[in-house]
């Protein structure tokens, strides 16, 4: 049994040696690989954003006029910004002058 085993080890370094001899070989024949599945991933995610967004201050919205019927609506906060937000009447209010 154990002259099998390392008769199989064998093998296995033998084969793995061939692999790698010949695809060190042919790797600077290969073509470059493309960017082409990372760019549609990358506009895919960023336009699932935007229609999220869109979606959530539409909802948002929508619940503001169940709840206060013919009010103009007031800005939406913003989801992951937790630092201070004043907004009066819908206008961001401006700084005092010098």
């Amino acid at each position: 049994m154990a002259s099998f085993l390392w008769r199989k080890y064998a093998d296995y370094l033998y084969t793995k040696w061939e692999k790698t001899f010949l695809w060190d070989m042919v790797h600077p024949y290969r073509r470059p690989k493309s960017f082409t599945p990372v760019v549609t991933i990358y506009i895919a995610a960023f336009y699932s954003g935007v229609i999220g967004a869109a979606i959530t201050e539409q909802l948002y919205k929508e619940k503001y006029w169940e709840e206060h019927p013919g009010k103009a609506v007031p800005l939406m906060p913003p989801k992951f910004y937790w630092g201070p937000w004043r907004v009066m009447g819908g206008d961001v209010p401006r700084p005092p002058p010098e």
